[in-house]
């Protein structure tokens, strides 16, 4: 089965059920695929953002990457709460595939290495990131997701802002 697959926000979205869900209805099931796109976002966000502090050179990174911690840990919570209204399921971890595509590459860079995929990443992600937000919160009949999409919007803005600043320093 295919699944939901992002790279911080960035690869498309598969065109079945994430996490094995049957749906029982089409709005279901693309919000159900949304909520998977957003769980781990919001948890590879999170994740990259504490490497950045610790990973990071420079001192814009670090504090860019503290910012993406709080907003998507943050974020992750809404989406709890938003998700659980039409129950659809949302992720407690990142899945391998997003261990692997989005974790791994991350692992042993330091330093302006670091700094550099990071913020070339942040942008690409924020950007997919954004327009994909943008459709839920155009397309769901959920008024939930509808307005936690909608809530989000300005924040994935505002990364996408930071992290180009970023890309320009690096």
């Amino acid at each position: 089965m295919n699944r939901l697959l992002t790279a911080v926000c960035c690869i498309a979205v598969a065109s079945v059920p994430a996490f094995g869900q049957k749906a029982t209805a089409k709005s279901n099931t693309t919000d159900q695929q949304f909520v998977g796109f957003a769980a781990q976002t919001d948890m590879v966000e999170a994740n990259l953002g504490q490497m950045a502090q610790t990973n990071g050179s420079a001192q814009d990174v670090k504090d860019f990457g503290q910012t993406l911690t709080t907003d998507h840990t943050s974020d992750y919570q809404q989406l709890k709460a938003a998700a659980s209204q039409p129950s659809l399921e949302v992720a407690s971890s990142i899945d391998a595939e997003h261990n692997k595509a989005m974790i791994d590459p991350f692992a042993k860079l330091t330093g302006a290495a670091f700094d550099k995929k990071f913020a070339a990443d942040m942008v690409a992600g924020h950007t997919k990131a954004i327009a994909l937000y943008k459709k839920e919160a155009a397309q769901t009949q959920n008024p939930a997701l509808k307005s936690y999409a909608e809530a989000a919007l300005p924040v994935l803005q505002k990364h996408l802002d930071a992290a180009k600043k970023l890309g320009k320093s690096k």
